[in-house]
């Protein structure tokens, strides 16, 4: 990484590190005015995306593309459960630090399949921090960081009862089928515990057209567990997760082949995780120690591929991940602020089953299957302060080792720095202005390695592969009222280095760049709050307009979201609709290379909730997902003509109602 670009913000972190310390000792008061303080998150406030519980009891969202279906500045494809891919503000996941409940999840390992990695019925709150992310917010935060977090036995408790449960259960039309949530949970003598399964159950969805969309069955089967013990200052928990998904998918979920047929695909992930807090932190102690295991498996059968080299097949498709990693970290509290210190570590193991019958140039078959790993050690301090004078800053520092060990035993190592600095200025009790910018040092990015499957024996590793770097600026502003906000985010977000599979080896691609600025504003008139974002997006690669693919970015364009939720008391009720606008997407580049125009959609969806007043611990709820039966893509699809027959894009569903109950007891 050029000095040029990163000692500028490693002098920023460094004198607001060494500042605070030297406050430590001299206790201030402070009167915390800013309006990111005052009721808003500095993640939104910035530009990023908070789901809150509040929220989350809102969507009651059946998967990835209903959880963020308010936001414009994340887009998820369509299609069945692992097809989802989530791109935020054009940037694949892969590209951001993803965790569950702190543990990183893997980076998208097939540019067909998605990145979706958690079951929406588990969660308590969803955090995007777009662009500049914080250093303790993980390794390799390219484009920022997404954060998912899991409801607990402590969370779902009500207050007075030990003991309790939930069940849920919904029947949607138009495929959507049987969906259910049955959880128990409860605490005695200091322990506390929490099962939670979620199952779902239905066929293939048909969209606006009536076509029915091979391979978009619901098929999920989930796990959740915790149990955690509390004694004198400590809790220790140990946290269980496992999704799997088991249905018949087309072969490339995220687009639609000539002659598709649907193959059996299996895919699992497993997370384990055990961590250590404070119940009573002080100024000086208020740790967090973790470490976990996590595996992902992807498996598909042979199948029939007539063109050569493949002999007739395809060859299986077997991919296993394995993540064994730790924190270790704790926060101080220095008077005009808090400054968080800590150490992680993470190995990463790969190993994909190569195509069983690749016949080779030579007339041999080729290797069956490859393995590789990448380890990385890191440090990190992130302060967070805020001061008299309507100031308030986020800054901080990572360092980084890494090693690359690729399937022909070579090995790759290198270190680097990463800064980042967000800057905050009240201007007077409506105004807020803010600056941020990062520099991260993402080291190896192996990305999506699924390409691997079909790479010969002969395909390396370029010595001259290369850790990747990002850069992320971001300027903007917040208004506010009393019931009432607002806020403008420009942003520009660039990355080098991330990996090129195409033969004859491994190597670096170019710079992938989103530029552009995002608004939103909301109303609270008490009984009914009102809310819109807007988020306007131009995707390059290597400064020409980025083209639809499967890969690391995707051109978005023109997104907004609009939504009104209203609570009728004297019936116990609540009602609220939204809607989705995405404007048409084309370009030169994109018509040259035969990709058709990205047509313009506009979906609504409304939502009614009852709770009886003679049964409060029941609720009911008819929500209508694409209310006029609208055809169309979500943004992150496409489709595209060529000799082979083209390619459709996956069309998501029709008008879909679904009735369902959730009782507590």
């Amino acid at each position: 990484m050029k000095l040029h670009r990163i000692l500028p913000l490693a002098g920023v972190s460094l004198l607001a590190l060494n500042v605070a310390a030297l406050a430590q000792d001299k206790p201030v008061v402070l009167d915390l005015v800013t309006i990111i303080s005052e009721g808003r998150d500095n993640i939104e406030a910035t530009g990023g995306t908070v789901l809150t519980e509040e929220d989350l009891e809102t969507l009651k969202p059946a998967d990835v593309s209903e959880l963020f279906s308010r936001v414009s500045t994340v887009t998820v494809s369509g299609g069945g459960g692992p097809s989802k891919r989530i791109h935020v503000l054009g940037m694949e996941q892969s590209a951001l630090a993803v965790s569950v409940d702190g543990v990183p999840q893997v980076a998208t390992s097939w540019h067909h399949t998605g990145s979706n990695v958690i079951d929406p019925a588990f969660l308590k709150r969803v955090e995007v921090e777009a662009g500049a992310a914080a250093a303790d917010a993980g390794f390799a935060a390219a484009a920022g960081a997404v954060r998912y977090e899991t409801v607990s036995a402590l969370d779902m408790l009500e207050d007075g009862r030990d003991m309790g449960g939930r069940a849920s259960l919904s029947y949607g039309s138009n495929g959507r089928g049987f969906a259910g949530t049955l959880a128990g949970y409860g605490r005695a003598r200091g322990f506390d515990w929490l099962v939670m399964l979620h199952g779902a159950d239905g066929d293939d969805y048909e969209n606006g057209d009536g076509t029915t969309i091979l391979g978009t069955a619901p098929a999920a089967l989930n796990l959740l567990t915790k149990f955690g013990y509390e004694f004198e200052d400590h809790r220790i928990e140990l946290s269980y997760e496992k999704s799997r998904d088991d249905a018949d998918r087309l072969i490339k979920m995220n687009m639609g082949l000539s002659g598709d047929e649907l193959h059996p695909l299996k895919i699992d992930r497993e997370t384990i995780k055990l961590s250590y807090t404070s119940t009573s932190p002080t100024a000086n102690w208020d740790p967090e120690v973790m470490i976990y295991l996590s595996q992902q498996d992807y498996w598909r059968p042979d199948y029939a591929h007539p063109a050569p080299p493949r002999g007739g097949t395809n060859g299986d498709m077997i991919l296993n991940e394995d993540l064994f990693g730790g924190k270790v970290q704790n926060t101080f509290d220095v008077g005009i602020g808090r400054i968080t210190a800590g150490v992680d570590f993470g190995q990463h193991d790969y190993h994909i089953d190569n195509y069983g019958d690749y016949l080779e140039a030579d007339g041999s078959f080729g290797p069956r299957y490859r393995n590789f790993s990448t380890s990385q050690v890191g440090t990190y301090v992130q302060g967070r302060f805020e001061f008299e004078n309507g100031v308030s800053l986020s800054t901080g520092l990572r360092y980084d080792t890494q090693r690359f060990t690729d399937w022909n035993g070579e090995r790759f190592s290198d270190s680097g720095t990463s800064a980042n600095a967000t800057l905050s200025y009240r201007v007077n009790d409506n105004i807020e202005v803010f600056a941020g910018a990062s520099q991260t040092w993402l080291g190896y990015v192996i990305g999506d390695y699924g390409y691997i499957h079909a790479r010969g024996d002969a395909f390396y590793t370029d010595p001259d592969f290369a850790p990747g770097e990002a850069e992320n600026y971001k300027i903007g502003a917040n208004f506010a009222g009393n019931s009432w906000n607002g806020g403008i985010t420009f942003f520009d977000t660039q990355l080098r280095g991330f990996p090129n599979y195409d033969d004859p080896s491994l190597n670096n691609e170019p710079e992938y760049r989103s530029k552009g600025f995002t608004l939103n504003a909301s109303y609270d008139f008490g009984a009914t709050r009102v809310g819109a974002t807007y988020t306007k997006a131009d995707v390059t690669v290597d400064g020409v307009p980025a083209v639809p693919s499967s890969g690391m970015v995707m051109p978005v364009g023109d997104m907004a979201t609009l939504f009104v939720d209203h609570e009728i008391a004297a019936w116990n009720a609540k009602v609220g609709a939204s809607v989705q606008w995405a404007g048409s997407v084309q370009s030169g580049e994109a018509e040259a290379q035969n990709f058709y125009e990205e047509p313009s959609y506009t979906v609504v969806n409304a939502y009614a909730e009852w709770t009886p007043q003679s049964y409060e611990n029941m609720t009911l709820r008819l929500s209508v997902d694409n209310l006029f039966d609208e055809t169309y893509y979500e943004r992150s699809g496409y489709a595209k003509r060529d000799a082979r027959g083209g390619i459709e894009p996956v069309y998501a569903p029709g008008r879909t109602i679904t009735f369902g109950g959730t009782v507590k007891f």
